[in-house]
Formats: structure tokens, C-alpha cells, sequence
């Protein structure tokens, strides 16, 4: 049988997603707590990778199993075997067509920045700080020209495996807390390169602090160059807060939950 499961993790305590020779990650995590409950090893697939320090609130995963227990069960049982940093919001039987990273058509993160002249304390690992004034009109008018399939070469990491640079952004919208002290950055695609969603939020944020004009970010994109890119933000703001799938699967797309901001 196989199994869905929706992730939350605070990454920051973790080397990222995916199992490592050292370190302590959330894959590793994740699949020691279903082998206790499913008593045999057990191999789990994610939606997306995420990076040492990213965080995730709708993160869905897979795995296959012949043990018999009920949705309930798997998700008790394995919260029960998991740390504090990780939790499993819901589970269920889905056919084998599925696959929780090739199957999945839409996958949206949020990028939260904590606005302030001064670093943040309790939130220091949660959100990213950014000490200079950010005009978010500006950076949203930067924002549109991503809009659209493009070619992301100066958005995506040096090391990036994916074949393609090619992908579809749908939705990219900026906001601001009632208080002002936080920024919100959340982008939709089909799909994203490596640090994709950090390099596009290190160009803004320039923009927005009004050290480059709105356009650059068009002009960064038509380079396909990441040597003429903007920095890459700091892990600690984004988050993975939800996967879109065929509504074959019917697997749930919940909200990310209202925090702070």
C-alpha cells in the first residue's frame, strides 16, 4: 500500500531535507519514526527538497508499506517517534499512480522577513532580518516581471542539477503585517531550480531598499547569467507551505498556519 503523509518541520535545527552520510535531517527523522510504527524500514519521497535552515508547513511525502494501520494510526504513531522540530498533520492511502514529487502540477512557498533596525531575538531563526527600509510597492512592480515561463539561469544556484532552467511562476505577491514589521513574499510556480525563491527575494529586497530600479529584476532575468544575479537570502525566512496535486489524489492543500505574522 502506499502512503501520503503532510509534513510540518522547523528546519532550523536540521541540515535540510534529504538524508546525508552526516548531519541530522528531516528525511532521516521521518523515516526512523514510520519504520517503529510500520516494524520494517521505510523509504520515504518528498514534494521538495529543502535546504538546511528552510522550514515547512505543507510538505507531502510518500512511502510504501505492507503493514496494516489505519490513517489515524500512522499519524499518532509516527508523531510519537518523531522530535519536537516534526510533525505529521495527516495521512492517507493514495494509489500507486502517485508520487509525491512527480505528480505534483504547483508547489508555493512563503518568504517571511522581519522588518527592523534591530535583529530579532526569538524569531531569529524563523523569519530573516532586514535592517534596511523596504518599499514593497517597488518591489512588487519588480516582482511582475517573473511572472510567466522564463528562462530562471540567473535565479538558480551554481550547482543546480535540474536539466531544465525553464519554469512557469503563477503567482508572486508581496504584503505587509498590519504592524509593518513583517514582509511577506509568496510565490507559486509549477516547479523551482535551487535557491530559485532566495535569489529571487536577495533582488528584490535591493530593489526595494531602492539600490537598484524596479527593472533590474527584468534585466537580471534576460542575462540567463547568475554571475549578474543579486545575493541569496538567508534560509531562515522561507517556508513550504503547499503542494497541488491532480484532483484524482485528493490530497489536502491546508493553509499555512497563522503565525506571528
Amino acid at each position: 500500500m502506499r502512503i501520503a503523509l503532510g509534513v510540518e518541520y522547523d528546519g532550523a535545527n536540521f541540515n535540510g531535507w534529504q538524508i546525508q552520510a552526516q548531519g541530522r535531517t528531516v528525511q532521516g527523522c521521518v523515516e526512523q519514526a514510520l519504520a517503529q510504527v510500520a516494524n520494517h524500514q521505510v523509504r520515504v519521497f518528498c514534494a521538495g527538497r529543502t535546504d538546511t535552515g528552510v522550514h515547512a508547513t505543507g510538505q507531502v511525502v510518500h512511502f510504501d508499506s505492507d503493514a496494516e494501520r489505519s490513517e489515524r494510526g500512522w499519524v499518532r504513531g509516527a508523531n510519537a517517534n518523531l522530535p519536537d522540530d516534526v510533525a505529521i498533520i495527516w495521512a492517507k492511502p493514495v494509489s500507486d499512480a502517485f508520487h509525491a514529487r512527480f505528480s505534483a502540477q504547483r508547489r508555493r512557498y512563503r518568504y517571511v522577513i522581519y522588518s527592523r533596525p534591530v535583529r530579532p531575538t526569538f524569531l531569529a531563526r524563523r523569519v530573516t532580518w532586514e535592517y534596511r527600509s523596504l518599499d514593497i510597492e517597488r518591489m512588487q512592480a519588480a516582482a511582475n516581471h517573473l511572472l510567466g515561463e522564463h528562462d530562471f539561469s540567473s535565479y538558480r544556484a551554481y550547482g543546480c542539477q535540474a536539466k531544465s532552467p525553464v519554469r512557469t511562476v503563477h503567482e508572486l505577491q508581496l504584503s505587509r503585517s498590519d504592524d509593518g514589521a513583517f514582509i511577506m513574499l509568496d510565490i507559486e510556480a509549477n516547479a523551482f531550480l535551487h535557491h530559485m525563491v532566495r535569489n529571487v527575494v536577495g533582488v528584490l529586497a535591493a530593489i526595494g531598499a531602492g539600490e537598484q530600479p524596479v527593472d533590474w529584476s527584468r534585466e537580471v532575468l534576460q542575462h540567463c547569467d547568475r554571475k549578474l544575479g543579486g545575493v541569496t537570502a538567508p534560509p531562515h525566512g522561507l517556508y513550504l507551505v503547499g503542494v497541488e496535486y491532480p484532483e484524482e489524489f485528493a490530497i489536502p492543500y491546508l493553509s499555512p498556519p497563522q503565525m506571528v505574522w
